[in-house]
């Protein structure tokens, strides 16, 4: 049942995303699935233009396929992780046109400080897809003997798709 469970969730998630960034007021959603070392996911993102290139939002997410580790199953705390980011859009910089984005960027989350780069592109006006990789810089306390620490803490492959609200 969690695989049909994940299954589902991937496959909506992957059914959703925006387009390339506008500027200010500009407002992205993104949906996908959050892949990585000991486990894989959901992910879900709102960006928020402020400037011509420049967007700050907050990104959440859950992972799903978890093991145990050491025996001990991890609870909804160690599963869970919060972002706030900051991006630098790219696109019109590089004139890539109006469809694609490329954007780097920083994120302070629950468990770390980290840096991220991602890229759009949309099919129309509305929908896209996306894929981002990201990566902690420096753990909030890389000397804690929690067997759980480094499941939000390593790097990152996300994809998904976008809308453009």
């Amino acid at each position: 049942m969690k695989k049909i469970f994940t299954l589902i969730l991937v496959s909506a998630a992957l059914f959703v995303n925006a387009q390339a960034f506008k500027g200010k007021g500009d407002t992205k959603f993104d949906i996908g699935a959050n892949i990585q070392d000991g486990g894989s996911g959901i992910r879900v993102a709102a960006d928020f233009g402020v400037a011509e290139n420049i967007s700050f939002g907050v990104v959440s997410s859950y992972l799903l396929g978890v093991s145990k580790i050491d025996g001990i199953k991890p609870d909804f705390g160690d599963r869970f992780d919060i972002k706030g980011r900051f991006d630098a859009h790219l696109g019109p910089i590089l004139t890539l046109g109006q469809n694609v984005d490329i954007y780097p960027g920083l994120d302070l989350s629950l468990r770390n400080f980290g840096a991220h780069l991602g890229g759009r592109y949309f099919f129309s006006e509305g929908i896209g897809v996306f894929s981002e990789i990201g990566f902690p810089i420096a753990k909030y306390d890389p000397t804690t003997t929690d067997n759980f620490q480094n499941l939000n803490n390593q790097f990152v492959f996300n994809i998904g798709v976008s809308f453009n609200l």
